[in-house]
């Protein structure tokens, strides 16, 4: 072989997943829409009732859709606590509205949650264990040594505040609505800010993430260790 002919290619790298691939799809999202949607539809269909019995059929709408995705997403072979979970919240909804009378208090779960999310992800950066970086470091199986890399605990930290903007975008338009009574615009609302939002929020994140990593760093899948030094850094 003379030093002119080309050298056999080796192996192509392999390419680094994007947050989207690493986080899955919309599918969560869109499945947390279902209910939300046969609760708002059902309490209009029973306007004609008193304000009790129209909350009891959207209340129970809502967990019978909670019951038909939950069975069609453990059918497909999605994880049963995932399921479960998610059935969880729209019965405590449903109690939540059945309990006060109220149609607009089957929100009040989303409300709680979002704050305390929004609180438990400033956190989390506050501290320097950015729940983005728990997330991705547990589905790459990474543990915690993306916490010995600066940049990508940098990385991290600066993604998270995406998420908490999310979840204040969120209360910013449901906390009016939730006191002005609107249970249709809540349920309009709520359908817009679930997986367009959570979509664009893991769009932003990418970005916000990958600037912070300086050129020649190995990206998420190899975290650098303190004294490790990045190829062409």
């Amino acid at each position: 072989m003379t030093g002119s002919e080309p050298r056999p290619a080796g192996p192509p790298p392999t390419a680094e997943p994007t947050l989207r691939e690493i986080l899955g799809g919309r599918g969560g999202a869109v499945d947390a829409s279902v209910p939300v949607a046969a609760f708002v539809a059902a309490w209009l269909l029973a306007d004609g009732l008193t304000a009790a019995h129209a909350v009891a059929w959207g209340a129970a709408a809502a967990v019978l859709a909670g019951v038909v995705v939950a069975g069609v997403r453990l059918a497909a072979g999605r994880r049963v606590g995932a399921v479960l979970f998610g059935l969880l919240g729209v019965a405590v909804a449903a109690l939540v509205a059945l309990r006060t009378g109220r149609a607009v208090d089957f929100f009040l779960v989303q409300l709680v949650t979002n704050a305390a999310s929004a609180l438990a992800w400033a956190v989390s950066i506050v501290v320097r264990w950015p729940l983005l970086g728990i997330i991705v470091g547990t589905a790459l199986r990474q543990r915690t040594r993306w916490r010995r890399d600066p940049d990508l605990l940098r990385g991290y930290q600066r993604a998270s505040w995406v998420w908490v903007g999310q979840y204040l975008v969120r209360l910013a338009v449901f906390l009016p609505l939730y006191f002005a009574d609107a249970v249709v615009a809540l349920g309009v609302a709520r359908l817009v800010l679930t997986w367009p939002l959570i979509v664009l929020c893991v769009g932003l994140s990418w970005p916000a993430l990958r600037t912070a990593l300086p050129p020649g760093h190995p990206g998420l899948l190899h975290p650098q260790g303190v004294g490790d030094t990045p190829q062409g850094r």
